[in-house]
């Protein structure tokens, strides 16, 4: 380790010039204060007592004493880590706790935690409806969910702190209704057969017994419906993001503030028969600036993990990926960027009751419940020539107004009389090649790994994605989940997985 105080920060204190003047004894506090002795003898033995003052510090920092003269910011990261995970999301706090529940001995693997907003006031994870679902198309993404939410359901176990108040996630399992018109009922067929091989409970309705479980349904249009019997409905997602955080923490991760703002690598080429020239990078620093400071620390490092969520496809650019010539490996960007969605709150006494499900139209507007008292949440994904500023987290209320709302009113004709009390906006990190995530190492940066771009779904998957990292970095290979088929590789090889079930 390098000498600690270089990362220290240092705060000057100007000390008045000592004048054994008549004019300098007020600075001590002793203009009007008499002691019955020549003032001059005051001032001597306040200056031995400061002296002693400091004896007694300079003992304290000898050797096995940590105390120091100087002043720490206690926010730096150490200087060096194994491990710099850039991103404390949800993604990005999981991964950090299932590297530290797999490590072998106490602090055999030092993580560091990045995270630029330290409010977390734009952070995707917070700003979530906070839905899990099984009811995808893909079969990663369904065994993502299965194991997210049994971790979940026993998260007390995995995430609980000795001596602290147990996890509460106000995890409420009502389900998801998917309702599928005559043109597209085939899909959802189709998925249901993938859902169910996967291990997935889930039951198909016809609009008979669509209307006979949920009364207040308005049945028009719809040709199908799916719904999930087990391991589906929402949670509260700051709880889980600060119960990985605070565990984490407890196991030895070290929490950082600041932005990351560059890298220091080292860069070897190879050529190829045609003579192309292929860069191999590698990571040696990542520079992090401290918020609301000139300061920065650079942290030496074997690994980067890229789990900045919206802001990772910008992140990835800091090390050249996707500036390269165009169709050759090192032109081929990180296809991820930040996409604002709209979440609006409701309330309408005459709704649906406690048994509502998390429901998802065809039309693509969605609504759950949101606690007791007549109170929703609803939304939907624009069209994509109707994507919003990204620039800014304002809410369009006109978009409620014009394209949720007669959604809503259609699908459940008693929310012709709800009113809007408040909304908010937040990021997808959206992938913009196939909706999917991407996990795992880029094949010219080989120090860098991803877990990103899961486009609204990275929240619930959260437990399995940290630990199928974990297993990848720690172990070489995944383990418990094969997510091979999510590497950057596809991207080369230009093969979407599609996932048909975004909301």
């Amino acid at each position: 380790m390098l000498p600690t105080w270089r990362g220290i920060h240092l705060t000057l204190r100007v000390v008045h010039r000592i004048n054994l003047s008549s004019q300098a004894i007020p600075a001590f506090g002793c203009r009007n204060f008499s002691s019955g002795r020549p003032p001059q003898n005051d001032f001597f033995n306040d200056l031995e007592t400061h002296f002693k003052a400091f004896r007694d510090k300079a003992t304290e920092a000898m050797p096995g004493s940590d105390w120091s003269p100087f002043e720490k910011n206690t926010n730096l990261p150490p200087e060096r880590a194994d491990i710099v995970i850039v991103g404390g999301g949800v993604i990005g706090w999981s991964i950090a706790y299932w590297l530290k529940k797999k490590e072998r001995i106490r602090e055999g693997v030092r993580v560091v935690v990045v995270e630029k907003d330290p409010t977390y006031s734009q952070a995707s994870t917070v700003l979530s409806a906070g839905g899990i679902r099984q009811q995808f198309s893909l079969t990663e993404n369904i065994q993502l969910s299965i194991a997210s939410a049994d971790f979940m359901r026993n998260i007390n176990e995995h995430l609980g702190i000795l001596n602290e108040d147990p996890i509460d996630l106000q995890f409420n399992h009502s389900g998801y209704l998917f309702l599928a018109s005559e043109n597209v009922a085939h899909i959802m067929e189709e998925n249901y057969s993938t859902q169910r091989y996967a291990g997935a409970k889930v039951s198909l309705m016809s609009p008979t017994q669509l209307k006979e479980k949920f009364p207040w349904i308005n049945t028009d249009g719809v040709a199908l419906a799916s719904y999930g019997l087990e391991n589906e409905g929402w949670f509260d997602p700051w709880t889980l993001l600060n119960a990985f955080r605070r565990k984490a923490i407890s196991m030895g991760v070290y929490q950082c503030f600041g932005e990351v703002t560059g890298f220091r690598h080292t860069t070897n080429s190879m050529t190829t028969q045609d003579g192309y020239k292929v860069p191999f990078t590698r990571i040696k620093y990542v520079n992090i600036q401290m918020p609301n400071s000139l300061e920065y620390q650079p942290v030496e490092c074997a690994i980067v993990v890229n789990a900045a969520g919206a802001s990772s496809g910008k992140l990835a650019k800091m090390l050249g990926i996707g500036l390269g010539p165009k169709e050759t490996i090192s032109g081929c960007p990180l296809p991820v960027e930040p996409r604002k969605r709209y979440v609006y709150v409701a309330h309408c006494p005459e709704g649906p009751g406690l048994e509502t499900p998390f429901l998802i139209d065809y039309s693509g507007v969605y609504f759950r419940r949101e606690g007791l008292g007549g109170n929703y949440i609803a939304g939907m994904s624009p069209e994509k020539d109707e994507e919003p500023d990204t620039s800014n987290l304002e809410v369009d209320h006109d978009f409620f107004q014009e394209k949720v709302w007669p959604n809503l009113a259609h699908r459940v004709p008693a929310f012709e009389k709800l009113k809007v009390t408040s909304a908010w906006a937040g990021f997808y990190d959206y992938n913009t090649f196939d909706q999917n995530g991407i996990v795992g190492i880029h094949p010219l940066v080989n120090n860098m790994f991803f877990a990103t771009g899961f486009s609204g779904h990275g929240l619930q998957h959260s437990p399995a994605v940290g630990r199928a990292l974990a297993e990848l970095i720690l172990d070489g290979n995944f383990k418990t989940l094969d997510l091979s088929a999510l590497s950057f590789q596809r991207l080369l090889d230009q093969e979407p997985m599609l996932e048909r079930n975004i909301v």
